[in-house]
C-alpha cells in the first residue's frame, strides 16, 4: 500500500515483534503447562528430580526454538505459520534424547505439555503479529523507487520534505542510494544513518522482501566477496557425507522396489544417468531414477528442446509422474552427493546442453557453480521447474541470493520448506 502522508507507526508491532515479549511468552508458556500438569497429579505423583529435570528441558527447548523460528523467517517468502510447528518439534526431540542419553529421570507429559503450549503461544503470536504488525517504509520519492509499487503487504510513507520521520524512532528509510539527489535529501540520509535509523538501498530491500539477486557486475561491492563463506562450506560437506552414508544403507531396499515398479511400468533401466554442469563448471555424471520413455537421441540442433521437461510432457511414464511430484526421483542423487559432486542443498544442477545455451543467453550465468549443485535448492522451493528462458533468468537470481546468503540457517529454512514442497507436489512437472 503507497500512502501519500506521514502516519505514525503503531507502537503495536515492535511490541509484538519485539524478543522481549517473546521470550516472556515462552518462559510462561514452557514452564506453565508442565507445572500446570504437576499441579493437576496426585501428590507425590511425580519426583522432585523428574519435574526439574523436565521443567528445565521444556524452557531450554522452547527458547532454543523460539530462537531458530526467529531466524528461518527473517528470511523473504517465509509464512510464519508454516514454521512453528517444524521449528519446535526439533528443540523437543532434541531434549528428549539428550534425556535418554544421560539416563536422565524426566516426565513426557511434562514435556508434551510445554511443546504443546509452545505450539500454541507460537500460532497465536504469529497471527497477532500478521494482523497488527504489518511493515512500514519511509520511502524517499526520487531514483528508481519501482519497488514501491510492486511489493504488497508493506505500507509505504512517502516523504516530501527532507525531515527524519521523528515520530517513528525505529522505522526504516528507503531511498534509492545511486541517485543523484539535492544536498538536503542527501543530508538528511546521513543523519538518520547517523541517529542509528536503519536506511535501506532500494536494490537491498528488493533482495530483502523478494529473496532475489540480479548481479548487474561481478565487483559490485553490494554482493561482498565472491566466493561463499569458506568455513561453512567446509561444515557443509561433512554434513552431506555423514547423511548420504546414514541414509544409503537405509535405503537400498526401497531403491530396489522403486528399480523393480519402474521396469514393470515400461522398457528401459530403472536408472536415468545424465551429464550435467557442476561445481566449478566441470561435468558430472548425475544418477535418478528414470521417471520417462527410452526414446531415440534427437537431433543435435534440438538438443536444449529436448533436454527441457515440458508441462505435461507425454514421455513421463505412469511411476515418473509419482516420482517427480514426490521427489522420490532424485535420491539416488545421494550417491553424487557422496562422490562429491553434488550437495544436499544448492542449485540444481542443468543437463550440459541447457547449462551451455544459458551461458550464451544469460549474463553471469556460469557463476552459479560457485557452490556444489544440491538436490534441492532455494528456486527450487520458490519456484520450481522452469523451462523458458526469461524464467531461468528468474532463478538465476534466486541462486545468486542462496550463494550471497550461504549459511546454515537458510539450509534449514530450505529444508523445512523442500517438506512442504513433497507434500504439496510443488513445482513438479
Amino acid at each position: 500500500m503507497l500512502m501519500t502522508r506521514e502516519r505514525p507507526q503503531p507502537v503495536t508491532r515492535r511490541f509484538l515483534e519485539s524478543l522481549s515479549f517473546q521470550l516472556m511468552g515462552i518462559f510462561a508458556a514452557s514452564l506453565g503447562a508442565p507445572f500446570l500438569y504437576v499441579f493437576l497429579q496426585p501428590l507425590d505423583h511425580i519426583a522432585e528430580a523428574t519435574i526439574i529435570n523436565s521443567a528445565i528441558a521444556s524452557f531450554a527447548a522452547a527458547t532454543v526454538a523460539l530462537f531458530l523460528y526467529r531466524r528461518v523467517t527473517s528470511f523473504p517468502g517465509t509464512s510464519g505459520f508454516a514454521y512453528i510447528i517444524p521449528t519446535f518439534s526439533a528443540p523437543f526431540a532434541v531434549a528428549v534424547a539428550v534425556m535418554l542419553g544421560l539416563r536422565l529421570a524426566y516426565s513426557g507429559s511434562m514435556l508434551s505439555a510445554g511443546f504443546v503450549a509452545s505450539v500454541v503461544f507460537g500460532f497465536l503470536a504469529t497471527h497477532l503479529s500478521q494482523k497488527f504488525a504489518r511493515r512500514q517504509f519511509y520511502l524517499v520519492p526520487f531514483g528508481d523507487i519501482d519497488i514501491a509499487l510492486d511489493r504488497s503487504g508493506v505500507d509505504w510513507v512517502v516523504l516530501h520534505k527532507p525531515e527524519v520521520p521523528d515520530w517513528d524512532r525505529h522505522g526504516a528509510i528507503v531511498a534509492d542510494l545511486r541517485h543523484d539527489m539535492d544536498p538536503e535529501w542527501e543530508r538528511m540520509l546521513a543523519s538518520a544513518a547517523l541517529s542509528g535509523r536503519v536506511v535501506y538501498h532500494t536494490k537491498q530491500l528488493r533482495e530483502s522482501l523478494t529473496g532475489k539477486v540480479e548481479i548487474e557486475h561481478l565487483s559490485e561491492n553490494s554482493f561482498g566477496s565472491l566466493l561463499p563463506n569458506l568455513a561453512y562450506r567446509k561444515i557443509k560437506r561433512a554434513g552431506d557425507i555423514a547423511v548420504a552414508l546414514i541414509a544409503l544403507p537405509v535405503l537400498i531396499v526401497p531403491f530396489l522396489l522403486v528399480s523393480l515398479w519402474i521396469r514393470m511400468d515400461s522398457k528401459g533401466p530403472a536408472l536415468f544417468i545424465q551429464e550435467r554442469m557442476g561445481f566449478g563448471a566441470r561435468p558430472f555424471k548425475v544418477f535418478k531414477f528414470r521417471t520417462m520413455e527410452v526414446r531415440e537421441a534427437c537431433a543435435a540442433g534440438d538438443a536444449e528442446y529436448d533436454a527441457i521437461t515440458k508441462h505435461e510432457d507425454a514421455r513421463i511414464t505412469r511411476a515418473g509422474r509419482f516420482l517427480r511430484r514426490s521427489r522420490i526421483d532424485e535420491l539416488p542423487q545421494l550417491w553424487n552427493v557422496l562422490k562429491g559432486d553434488m550437495s544436499l542443498i544448492g542449485p540444481r544442477p542443468e543437463a550440459l546442453a541447457l547449462s551451455e545455451w544459458y551461458e550464451r543467453e544469460l549474463p553471469f550465468y556460469v557463476y552459479r557453480h560457485i557452490v556444489r549443485p544440491g538436490i534441492t535448492g532455494w528456486a527450487q522451493v520458490n519456484q520450481g521447474h522452469v523451462a523458458a528462458l526469461d524464467d531461468v533468468h528468474i532463478k538465476l537470481h534466486y541462486d545468486f541470493y542462496y550463494i550471497k546468503h550461504f549459511s546454515a540457517w537458510l539450509d534449514i529454512l530450505i529444508l523445512m520448506r523442500t517438506v512442504g514442497t513433497i507434500l504439496t507436489g510443488f513445482g513438479s512437472k
